[in-house]
């Protein structure tokens, strides 16, 4: 294959005269640079290490603590109140023969100023946990900031005042609370009260009585044991039990998406968008690596935000498990794999450690787009085995897939650094009727064909034939906040900085001897065909039951509702009430989502968004009140709905806590018929706001036209609405 000569560093004969060593320095000079180039990865890790390990001090403060208590010992005065003399009295007997008794009272004076160092990272580590463990500030209304709020901004400031690494700030992030489950039980009811008659709600109180008087504290007692060992009494069960232990379809299901530029391609070559994407993502994953990202923080404040979800972000695969499955994630690999026309490649993006240019890696997907050999037998629709249910694919792997040619096949697209689809579709804005295509967009992006995406993987890249772009994320490493950070980045990255030639190409040179992309080979046997086969037709359904409609609103924005004075998160969940008691005549179980990142290694915390407040607005409205009414109707439900996300994220939620509960109650072997009805109440709006420009790269004063749609997800069950916007 070409790319095993290309590794080929010298070659020998055997003569008459001897051995015939034949060195290639062009190969040794490449295998020195790829070495050098690890080792500056190592150096790099180890001093990202000492910098995050020692924040919000420097690793430079040392030096000044050594300094001031030798500075002060020259003075004759013991700063260290005798400690120092004690150390010195206990240094190994080895320093005390070679050292004289002025370097063994050197020695111990730094061993005292680095312990002294520590402590006092350690305290101002806490004292930064503690100033981040404040959430009032989130109650407290525009212009009426109280006096602790005041004192507590600069504080935050002062304590992170340095330029910190993306995870700098994770080991002073608080932990999830939980909360007393008196709160939580109170707030259940409350959240459902609208939605039930009264004998309904009686039922449900003497229920939650019940079981808050008897097993709720019980169950409450084992949850604050783990949550005082564990990072986060709540982020592993979610993953394992809402997202790895599911045996149904991740594609629709789980997967979501995530949407080019609305108004402008900035090339219709395809292969020029693939080389520019691909390069731009692997910058980004060059910047985690090295954690040349800024934390993120919540909007207009210096509070920061848990980065965990960024780590397995690349070089990471779902693999299917007959009960659970199991995130795979693996050392930073050089090749993507690509998928055109039935076929899988194995694109190498690095060459003796340089990162090919963006022409290059257009250059190679061109050679993958020209290549004119067909799909191998069963290979074209093998994608299909990702798509349908989780347990018959788990078993295909572990008989066909775990040795030989398809391990190897397998290996190189689970142990990609992302996977690659070159569609040979056109999706996007175009023809008669542009906004019309969006729907059809939405769609291909959320499923596909159902065997052209590799759905395990992190997040599958797809680019289009007429140069349209978007992603595919799998849901369970991460929430999509953390997917659209890494989307933005790569959409302006690709638009604004690397750009296009006049001609649509990526610019850049290529090195004529670059080896040919590596066709992956499969031995696809009759058994594993039948299953690709049984496996499509299951997506093929689930995708045909999906009714998307994309669409943008140019009414008004955000802007206007807050020169309202109402929030437009609340105004929307508003709105969405109202739209479905007129279309269903009554209320509902509404869930969205809201984020717990606050706190060390959070996801996510549901708001529950109909309230009494909201349902009180919507009769009054429909009822034909006065105006003067239903204004101070509205304005108390946006209130109490943006009272309810901040709950959410401060940890004060109810869904998380219940969730933890019936967990801790199926491993005890009890049963709670409050938790179990709790539990499968279903919900009949999921809704949800996707992140969109959260980096200060887009510049959208001189390019307005530079937005994008965002992204979406498929509902859950066949009798839920999904409403999202940006």
């Amino acid at each position: 294959m070409a790319e095993a000569h290309q590794a080929v560093a010298f070659q020998f004969t055997i003569t008459p005269e001897g051995i015939d060593l034949q060195l290639s320095y062009q190969a040794l000079n490449q295998i020195y640079l790829s070495g050098v180039r690890s080792w500056k990865k190592r150096v790099s890790r180890v001093r990202n290490s000492l910098i995050k390990g020692v924040y919000p001090a420097s690793p430079s403060s040392w030096l000044f603590v050594a300094i001031g208590i030798l500075a002060t010992m020259y003075m004759q005065s013991d700063p260290s109140m005798g400690l120092i003399t004690k150390i010195q009295q206990h240094l190994p007997l080895s320093l005390h023969m070679s050292l004289s008794t002025q370097g063994q009272t050197m020695v111990s004076a730094l061993v005292f100023s680095t312990l002294l160092w520590l402590s006092l990272i350690l305290a101002l580590r806490f004292c930064l946990k503690l100033l981040l463990s404040y959430h009032q500030w989130m109650f407290e209304k525009h212009g009426r900031i109280s006096n602790t709020t005041k004192v507590w901004v600069p504080l935050v400031r002062l304590l992170s005042s340095r330029k910190p690494l993306l995870y700098s700030y994770q080991s002073s992030l608080p932990h999830l609370p939980v909360p007393a489950i008196q709160d939580t039980v109170s707030r259940y009811l409350e959240s459902v009260r609208p939605l039930l008659t009264d004998l309904e709600f009686k039922r449900m109180t003497d229920l939650a009585n019940e079981f808050e008087s008897n097993l709720g504290n019980r169950l409450q007692r084992y949850l604050k044991l783990k949550a005082l060992w564990a990072t986060n009494y709540v982020s592993d069960w979610w993953e394992e039990y809402v997202y790895l232990r599911s045996r149904g379809p991740i594609m629709v299901n789980s997967n979501y998406y995530g949407m080019d530029f609305l108004y402008v391609t900035p090339t219709s070559v395809q292969a020029a968008r693939a080389g520019n994407t691909i390069t731009a993502l692997l910058l980004y994953r060059r910047k985690v690596n090295r954690e040349e990202l800024k934390p993120s923080r919540v909007p207009g404040t210096v509070i920061p935000l848990c980065a965990a979800q960024c780590e397995r972000m690349f070089n990471t695969t779902r693999t299917p498990g007959v009960e659970t499955d199991v995130l795979q994630h693996w050392l930073d690999s050089e090749f993507v794999a690509v998928y055109h026309r039935g076929r899988y490649f194995r694109l190498w993006v690095y060459r003796a450690g340089r990162l090919l240019s963006p022409r290059e890696i257009e250059y190679q997907i061109q050679r993958i787009l020209d290549d004119p050999s067909p799909a191998l037998p069963g290979e074209e629709k093998l994608g299909a085995l990702t798509a349908g249910d989780r347990i018959p694919w788990a078993q295909m792997r572990k008989q066909y897939f775990s040795s030989g040619v398809n391990k190897r096949s397998l290996d190189a697209i689970e142990r990609a650094a992302f996977f690659v689809t070159l569609d040979d579709e056109e999706q996007g804005m175009r023809g008669d009727d542009p906004e019309g295509n969006l729907d059809s967009y939405a769609k291909s992006l959320l499923h596909g064909k159902c065997y052209d995406r590799w759905f395990d993987k992190s997040f599958s890249v797809v680019i289009y034939k007429n140069g349209k772009s978007g992603l595919n994320a799998e849901h369970s490493w991460a929430d999509a906040p953390t997917v659209a950070h890494l989307w933005e980045y790569t959409l302006a990255t690709d638009a604004f900085q690397l750009g296009y030639t006049e001609d649509g190409h990526c610019k850049g040179e290529v090195e004529p001897s670059l080896p040919q992309p590596q066709r992956l080979v499969w031995n696809i046997p009759a058994e594993v065909q039948a299953q690709v086969s049984s496996s499509l037709a299951v997506a093929q359904a689930l995708a045909d039951d999906v009714d998307c409609h994309v669409f943008p609103f140019r009414e008004f924005g955000k802007g206007r509702i807050k020169k309202c004075r109402i929030s437009p998160d609340a105004f929307i969940q508003i709105s969405l009430q109202l739209a479905y008691y007129r279309d269903r005549s009554g209320f509902c179980l509404t869930y969205e989502a809201s984020m717990t990142r606050l706190f060390r290694e959070g996801r996510t915390e549901t708001v529950r968004s109909c309230s009494n407040e909201s349902c009180a607005f919507i009769k009054a409205l429909e009822s034909g009140e006065t105006e003067e009414e239903c204004r101070r109707l509205f304005q108390l439900a946006s209130e109490k709905h943006q009272n309810l996300y901040r709950m959410a994220m401060t940890g004060a939620g109810i869904d998380r806590h219940l969730f933890c509960l019936y967990v801790v109650s199926k491993y005890l072997g009890v049963e709670s018929p409050f938790l179990k009805e709790v539990l499968s109440e279903p919900w009949h709006l999921s809704t949800s706001q996707t992140p969109v420009q959260q980096m200060n790269i887009f510049d959208l004063k001189n390019h307005p036209d530079f937005i994008s749609r965002g992204g979406g997800f498929g509902p859950v069950s066949g009798h839920i609405y999904i409403f999202l916007w940006n």
